[in-house]
């Protein structure tokens, strides 16, 4: 049997690609373990901290600064949350180790990328959208999580059904004429975020 230089190169490309199918497969059955217990449990307390601290005017008479408000406070929830990933990529992460959590981060993205898209949307069509908006990111955060599940505890999967209950839940009691209520967004993220927390722990403490 005789080898040729283009042969022996398709043998190698072939190997490869092999290889790091097998790699992928490999990782997604590995739990991620960049989300740790702590800053997810504090990126919660935001939540519950912000819907106590709401003013009673954004509920009633100004709903654009409701969203305004949640929208500030989400994004310094993600950055309490994601803290300890964003520190452990550019500090010590290695080249296979960043491209993981790429993979497991990306997963997440869409869900959000999605709620920032309908937020906008809802708030530019009408003001009378924004009782809606609370039951949207429920659900949205909660499909983010379910894509994540593969790289996460088995038991992430009732924390994104949490979510999926609490807004259709929203969805359902949602009236354009009632005050909106702080805690139908940081009651909920509050609570998911802990239950949330607490996932990560046992899995961890199981590992």
């Amino acid at each position: 049997m005789s080898f040729t230089p283009q042969s022996i190169g398709v043998d190698v490309t072939r190997a490869l690609e092999q290889i790091a199918e097998i790699h992928q497969q490999i990782a997604k059955g590995e739990v991620y373990r960049g989300y740790r217990p702590l800053p997810v449990a504090l990126s919660g307390l935001i939540g519950i901290v912000a819907a106590a601290l709401q003013p009673s005017r954004l509920g009633t008479t100004d709903p654009l600064g409701f969203v305004m408000f949640w929208s500030i406070v989400a994004t310094c929830a993600a950055l309490v949350g994601s803290s300890e990933i964003l520190h452990t990529y550019v500090v010590h992460d290695e080249a296979g180790s960043r491209r993981r959590t790429r993979k497991v981060v990306g997963q997440l993205l869409p869900s959000l990328v999605g709620g920032a898209a309908i937020t906008a949307c809802f708030v530019h069509l009408s003001a009378a959208l924004v009782p809606l908006l609370p039951g949207l990111w429920a659900i949205c955060f909660g499909i983010g999580i379910f894509s994540s599940r593969p790289y996460l505890p088995r038991a992430s999967g009732w924390v994104a059904l949490f979510y999926y209950a609490a807004g259709v839940a929203l969805l359902w009691i949602a009236r354009g004429a009632e005050p909106l209520s702080g805690w139908w967004v940081g009651g909920t993220f509050g609570i998911g975020q802990t239950f949330a927390a607490v996932v990560l722990w046992w899995g961890r403490e199981r590992a």
